[in-house]
């Protein structure tokens, strides 16, 4: 089984991190092949659970602004053995929106048909250090 939930001690050090800094969190994602029984998604793929979570995650863009920067399918895996199907770049205001989307009990009904829709994953709080190329 692949890694599908946060880990609560990552979190916790993220949150003692600058609050009010922005933050852009890189997914590594992996679809199972059927999404796993009894999470609202009975009977659809994996990418087709993931779809739904996108869609309920999308209604709370407005209040923790999780905004897709970049979405693509993963080809190669030039270095390291892991094989993902989907990466996705998503910004966040602040630090705090994030932190506080993951306690949020919105957000918390919607986590279990992510982890119904993935067979393994990556989170990863990434913090900027170049200027964007435009």
């Amino acid at each position: 089984m692949g890694s599908i939930k946060p880990d609560d001690e990552a979190l916790a050090t993220m949150a003692t991190g600058n609050p009010d800094e922005p933050v852009v969190m890189l997914n590594t994602l992996r679809y199972r092949q059927q999404a796993q029984a009894g999470y609202g998604v009975d009977g659809m793929t994996g990418e087709e659970a993931f779809q739904e979570y996108g869609r309920k995650f999308a209604e709370l863009n407005p209040r923790f602004g999780g905004t897709p920067v970049w979405m693509g399918r993963a080809l190669n895996s030039i270095i390291g053995p892991e094989r993902w199907d989907i990466v996705i770049l998503v910004a966040y205001p602040t630090r705090r929106d994030f932190v506080e989307m993951l306690k949020d009990p919105a957000y918390q009904a919607i986590a279990p048909i992510r982890a119904a829709a993935l067979a393994d994953s990556r989170l990863i709080e990434m913090q900027q250090l170049l200027p964007s190329v435009t």
